[in-house]
């Protein structure tokens, strides 16, 4: 399992990916599930992925070959695509495809693979916009009303951000947020882990401002981690039954 957020504000945009995949209690490893394509000032795509391995690599694949193919129009690649949202019908009808694909040579075997994703960018003078892609590869956006997006194992850290994340959420603390929901999650559920990929684009600069990945052991993000649990324990004790 996986677990993906991503958050967009007034501000710009926040993402957060862990890189635990698992078939099984003895068959863990580390897969990079969050991927930025940019053309710095004039565009940035950002795409964090949940599901299947085959399903997602493969769908990945083909999108960095449309993007070397020099042939490939507005209609077929996300970096010269117009709007965003025709970067998301490309990537939905891609993973549409090879979902479709693959499930079909499973169905012998009774089997079945599929993929959501979280695609997140802006290109200049269009609108930042961000989108929950399904493996049909019909999606939906983020908004005012809604402004983070989850894949993956999502419940466990979605309160906090219930809770603390409106569209003028500063980067500083939707950075916070999305941390703390992925310890929160990391806390209840084995099948995410580190490390960890955070992404951080502000509005309008067309370009990454943040791209680091937190290893194992982190003191940044162990300080936060105890100190959350900390201010937790310590409201739970003050609040009178």
């Amino acid at each position: 399992m996986t677990y993906c957020v991503g958050l967009l504000l007034d501000r710009g945009m926040v993402m957060l990916a862990d890189t635990r995949t698992n078939a099984g209690l003895d068959n863990i490893a580390t897969y990079r599930k969050q991927f930025v394509f940019e053309v710095p000032g004039e565009r940035v795509v950002a795409i964090m992925t949940a599901g299947s391995l085959s399903v997602t690599q493969t769908t990945l694949a083909r999108l960095r070959e449309a993007i070397e193919d020099n042939s490939a129009d507005e209609d077929g690649s996300i970096l010269r695509a117009q709007t965003m949202l025709k970067v998301a019908g490309i990537i939905g009808r891609t993973l549409a495809e090879v979902t479709a694909e693959i499930s079909e040579k499973l169905v012998r075997m009774k089997q079945g693979a599929s993929a959501s994703m979280i695609v997140g960018g802006q290109r200049r003078g269009g609108d930042m916009r961000m989108f929950l892609i399904y493996p049909e590869g019909n999606f939906i956006e983020a908004t005012e009303d809604t402004p983070f997006l989850q894949i993956g194992e999502h419940k466990y850290g979605k309160p906090i951000l219930d809770r603390v994340v409106r569209p003028d959420t500063s980067l500083a603390d939707a950075r916070k947020a999305v941390l703390l929901s992925m310890d929160s999650t990391m806390r209840s559920n084995l099948s995410v882990g580190l490390p960890l990929d955070l992404l951080v684009v502000e509005r309008d600069a067309c370009r990454v401002a943040e791209a680091r990945r937190i290893e194992a052991g982190d003191p940044q993000f162990k300080a936060m981690s105890e100190a959350w649990s900390a201010g937790l324990r310590d409201a739970f004790r003050r609040i009178e039954s």
